[in-house]
């Protein structure tokens, strides 16, 4: 099992279920931070995505909430909010605290117990071993019970997995976390199969695969330095997405829900004209070697 690290402040932590083949997977950023999120796919499962839309007020979360366990798996996030409460993280209203913690699903209950599920226990259990340091990646937290490369059934599938990986250009830094379970298959960048389906034939060149492909989305936490507001963030997560395309064939098809959310924290270095163009360029590079990386050993 690899590991690897957000790294700028941001601490990652998981919780496991090997036995029933899920987990969840809490990103907690730093303070001061601009979040927004890009969405593809037709079947997306989230809570509170809308948030983050650009004309909504909110610019600030408090922590990201990646989960197994399809729409059930949403309810690890009311853990995640009461360990921040307790610890006076959140948003601060006239009347309580309320942390925002936006959160996203996979649907991994075909890949062990149905039944198995992460819930408030969960969700707390992944916040206490969040750390700054490195962390376990591979077939861990959200991505214990992910597959790839389910074109031609879930018997073809290969096994997927949560991988992170970072890009840098003069002195720009942008690192990325995926939880790979995707519909298509994990390409090199010489288009090489890394991992996918086990069925005969170019099953992509079918007008429509030989049964509805079920148990998809690609998932992904892109984090960066940079004083940013909330569009460039969104622009940022859009090119994030622009990664999944590149490592993934095919990607966000009808079957595929994916999502991903951009984090901006606050740097005591003014960005500089340009710079933006340049994130967006990393954080492609960031999320393709985060899928890629979530599909090797």
């Amino acid at each position: 099992m690899a590991s690897g690290s957000l790294g700028m402040g941001f601490k990652v932590g998981h919780w496991t279920d090997r036995d029933g083949a899920t987990g969840c997977t809490v990103v907690l950023p730093p303070q001061g931070n601009v979040a927004s999120c890009d969405i593809r796919g037709s079947s997306p499962g989230s809570r509170e995505l809308a948030a983050l839309h650009p004309d909504r007020r909110l610019t600030e979360i408090h922590a990201v909430l990646l989960t197994g366990g399809s729409a059930y798996g949403l309810a690890a996030a009311d853990g995640v909010m009461a360990w921040l409460e307790k610890r006076g993280v959140g948003y601060a209203t006239p009347v309580a605290l309320v942390p925002i913690v936006p959160a996203a699903v996979i649907f991994d209950l075909g890949s062990g117990r149905a039944g198995a599920r992460p819930g408030p226990p969960e969700g707390r259990a992944a916040c206490e071993a969040a750390t700054e340091g490195p962390v376990a990646t591979g077939r861990v937290g959200a991505g214990t019970g992910a597959t790839v490369g389910k074109y031609g059934g879930f018997e073809h599938a290969a096994p997927g997995g949560l991988g992170m990986a970072t890009a840098r250009s003069g002195g720009l830094e942008v690192a990325a976390l995926a939880v790979v379970n995707a519909v298509g298959d994990v390409v090199a960048p010489d288009g090489t199969v890394l991992a996918g389906a086990s069925a005969p034939g170019d099953l992509r060149m079918r007008p429509e695969p030989p049964e509805k492909p079920s148990f998809n989305t690609v998932l992904v936490v892109v984090a960066l330095r940079g004083n940013l507001d909330k569009r460039d963030v969104r622009w940022v997560a859009a090119r994030g997405t622009d990664g999944i395309t590149t490592a993934i064939r095919p990607a966000h098809t009808r079957y595929d829900g994916d999502v991903v959310i951009a984090i901006a924290a606050p740097s005591d270095r003014a960005q500089e004209p340009g710079d933006i163009d340049t994130l967006g360029e990393l954080a492609t590079e960031a999320v393709a070697g985060a899928v890629r990386a979530g599909v090797t050993p």
